[in-house]
């Protein structure tokens, strides 16, 4: 191949993960000329399925694993062919009381059951009230905030009223959410199950005065207007393989094995991307009207040769396993087909939470390490072959938190996260959870896990960071926010600034454009940011690839 090769596209999608995909599906069926690079030999992104064992015909979704943002409008606008299935079960959190083992059991499908759960657990019907409540105001504020996603960005104001709930308002954007959980309820194990919505993949606590936790709960608890995390039928990977047929089928051009190594562009004129291919012994540039940016801010940084600025830092362990069976838990009142089917809560009480934190904050690994765990196939076993299904195989993914990126330069503490992780599930087991591990076509237990450096290596996430960088509130500021000096917290120690990054600082030169008014722009008017870094980005969502999307539309027309 020629490497001085170049051609021009009125749209060149760097990364094609499912939001790249979104993008390319969109921009290609409103006649855009379109083409999606991909480092890797595969499309998806985070979002994929692998047969992650030898020997077991299991397709695990191997990095994100449930979808509550992608919105009904994106999946019926590019015609998906996908099924997201509801989960019965919301949640368990085994817990010991009086010596005694017990657990709160929250059940989706019947409130007089998860009720009654409520009254075992803490005495009373107090904790319940509150329960329906609290999460009465958070789907208010869901129905009127979700739709908003997939619009125009609205200024603070403009969301304000939208919300129409002052006290709704003050709690989820304006004061830390700890002293909402605080006020709503008594029971220590109740408020860490709130709590932890506001802590996946967020390296923060209830006080953050930040509001990081804020904005990561805000999201967990919006998606399409009712907050539900789905099961997608197939496993991730069918999310992406249906987004990427939508893009084919539209006419964009998909290249995997194409790395980009630079974006050079000015305020003038088409961009030019660079790229290589190393197994096709291939390099070349490609111009385009405009370039959309499916990766961190970080590494656009690094592809226009600007400083980056504050590394991002993941805070996660996600665990992956294949199980011969489901464990008994010491709550012999609890069936393990319900408790796995829902999240399932480990160590996750409130006071837990915050020694985690501290812990973790002071670069030691936490004594307790709090994860959440739930098994996909016993809502969607789909994603088995026939022999294991007949073998009654099961998957349990968990998904652990206050792991940060900054306790892993040791090459054995990832041994240590996954042992101290599966120490805390086995103490709420009747069995140990390495009992009943499935092993592989070499013998070998079916457990793997992935800590915030190897997703660095491994899917190019900066840090190991899910989100790419901090959430932001899905509203316009008056002006783009300046990054934030470290500040005191609550507890005395610092408490960094938001990592919002150059390109939100310097975007402010093109307010008033389509890129700022969908929330995609960057300080380049012809590079948007169409991946998890955008404003409401974050999660398997496809807004951020849909919005950027409508940006170009609007500055380059089309159908």
């Amino acid at each position: 191949m020629n490497t001085n090769a170049s051609s021009r596209y009125d749209v060149v999608i760097v990364g094609g993960g499912h939001n790249g995909l979104v993008a390319a599906a969109y921009l290609a069926r409103a006649g855009q000329r379109v083409l999606v690079l991909e480092r890797l030999d595969r499309v998806g992104g985070a979002a994929v399925s692998a047969r992650a064992f030898p020997g077991v015909d299991a397709r695990l979704s191997r990095y994100s694993y449930l979808v509550s943002l992608l919105p009904g409008k994106i999946v019926r606008d590019l015609g998906l062919r996908l099924e997201l299935r509801r989960r019965r079960i919301a949640s368990y959190t085994p817990v010991e009381r009086d010596g005694k083992p017990t657990g709160l059991l929250v059940d989706a499908g019947d409130p007089g059951r998860t009720r009654e759960s409520f009254r075992a657990l803490t005495g009373g019907d107090r904790e319940w009230q509150a329960w329906q409540r609290f999460y009465g105001m958070t789907g208010r504020v869901a129905e009127r905030v979700f739709p908003t996603l997939t619009e125009p960005l609205p200024s603070r104001a403009e969301l304000r009223r939208r919300v129409a709930d002052e006290d709704a308002w003050r709690s989820l954007f304006e004061e830390p959410l700890g002293v909402a959980v605080e006020r709503s309820f008594a029971d220590d194990l109740v408020r860490g199950v709130v709590l932890t919505d506001a802590l996946i993949g967020t390296f923060t606590h209830a006080h953050d005065p930040s509001l990081r936790q804020n904005r990561c709960f805000l999201y967990h608890v919006i998606g399409n207007g009712t907050g539900d995390w789905d099961v997608p039928v197939g496993g991730m990977g069918a999310v992406t393989g249906a987004l990427a047929e939508a893009a084919l089928a539209a006419g964009a051009e998909i290249r995997t094995g194409h790395e980009v190594t630079g974006v050079a562009a000015d305020r003038d004129g088409d961009a030019e991307v660079s790229y290589r291919a190393p197994d096709r012994d291939a390099e070349g540039t490609v111009a385009a009207r405009r370039v959309l940016v499916n990766a961190a801010p970080a590494v656009l940084a690094r592809l226009l040769g600007d400083e980056p600025g504050p590394a991002p830092e993941g805070a996660q362990l996600k665990v992956n396993m294949v199980l011969r069976r489901l464990p008994r838990l010491r709550d012999t009142a609890a069936d393990p087909r319900e408790a796995f089917a829902g999240t399932f809560h480990i160590a996750e009480g409130y006071r837990q939470l915050a020694t985690a934190y501290t812990e973790a904050r002071a670069g030691r690994m936490p004594s307790a390490p709090p994860s959440e765990i739930y098994c996909h196939t016993l809502t969607d076993p789909s994603i088995l072959g026939p022999e294991a299904v007949r073998q009654g195989l099961q998957t349990l993914t968990l998904f652990g938190l206050h792991m940060p990126a900054r306790l892993f330069g040791d090459p054995a503490a990832k041994d240590r996260a996954l042992a101290a992780s599966l120490a805390e599930l086995d103490a709420v087991l009747a069995e140990p959870i390495a009992d009943c591990l499935a092993t592989d076509a070499d013998g070998r237990p079916c457990v793997e896990a992935r800590t915030p450096p190897e997703l660095e290596r491994e899917i190019g996430l900066p840090g190991g960071h899910i989100f790419h960088r901090d959430l932001s509130f899905p509203f316009r500021e008056a002006s783009f926010p300046e990054r934030e000096a470290s500040f005191p917290g609550r507890d005395g120690g610092e408490v960094e600034g938001r990592d919002g990054g150059r390109y939100e600082d310097r975007a402010r030169a093109a307010a008033g454009g389509a890129a700022a008014r969908w929330g995609v722009a960057t300080d380049r008017p012809n590079v948007l940011l169409c991946g998890a870094g955008a404003v409401r980005g974050g999660g398997v969502s496809g807004i951020p690839g849909h919005n950027a999307a409508r940006a170009v539309l609007e500055e380059l027309g089309g159908r």
